[in-house]
């Protein structure tokens, strides 16, 4: 069965408490918290403040990817805050196996992740040392772009290179594309519009979990 990451991106700021608190109820696996410095991507987010603030309210485990430069000056904050799963971009740094093994070694699982633009193979010399995956299905920065639909071709490239670990996919995701994704080999699907906007949110979860395993069809029944 894959996991939701519900992406607090998408959140009603506002009630963001309540928000947590009815997608834990609904199901979700995971709370995925964008960090976004202004520089890396056209767009300024979270600190570890609000890590730390969730990590008290909710026993969901926390994935925190981390679109910011020079991203090995904040693993240990964001770690100490309460990341479960903290991510960096392949394109911000300079010697990636060392950061990688360092946010394992601060107790948290190492992901890598890549913009559209990268091409995944780039990745390969440094997949032992990455618990997950993380490929961007649009140009990282705002909610509710369109699903980039190369990006099965990503997944199924890791697949054949013999990657094991999880991969995730964040970006535009909704109940037309996931079957292929899924198809393609996802285990962790970021959900932000389409999730939050859901009519009936726990019978959303309940029928993208219920995906998993159904046989992949052209399309898939709205939600």
């Amino acid at each position: 069965m894959i996991q939701i990451a519900a992406s607090i991106l998408a959140a009603d700021v506002m009630h963001l408490s309540r928000e947590v608190h009815l997608m834990e109820d609904a199901g979700c696996d995971l709370f995925h918290i964008d960090v976004m410095d202004g520089i890396f991507v056209p767009n300024i987010t979270h600190g570890p403040s609000l890590v730390s603030a969730m990590k008290k309210k909710t026993s969901v485990p926390l994935d925190v990817h981390l679109m910011i430069m020079r991203p090995e000056r904040y693993i240990d904050r964001f770690i100490e805050a309460g990341a479960d799963f903290l991510t960096v971009h392949f394109e911000t740094v300079a010697d990636l196996h060392s950061i990688l093994n360092k946010i394992r070694e601060a107790g948290a699982s190492a992901g890598v992740s890549v913009k559209p633009g990268t091409d995944i193979r780039a990745l390969e010399p440094f997949l032992e040392a990455a618990d997950m995956v993380l490929i961007m299905a649009v140009e990282p920065g705002f909610g509710g772009q369109e699903f980039m639909y190369d990006t099965l071709e990503k997944v199924r490239a890791l697949k054949d290179i013999g990657y094991t670990g999880l991969i995730e996919v964040d970006g535009g995701i909704n109940p037309i594309n996931l079957p292929a994704l899924i198809d393609a080999g996802l285990d962790i699907a970021v959900m932000g519009t389409s999730l939050f906007e859901a009519r009936d949110k726990f019978a959303f979860v309940r029928e993208v979990h219920a995906l998993s395993g159904a046989p992949f069809l052209q399309s898939a029944p709205v939600l």
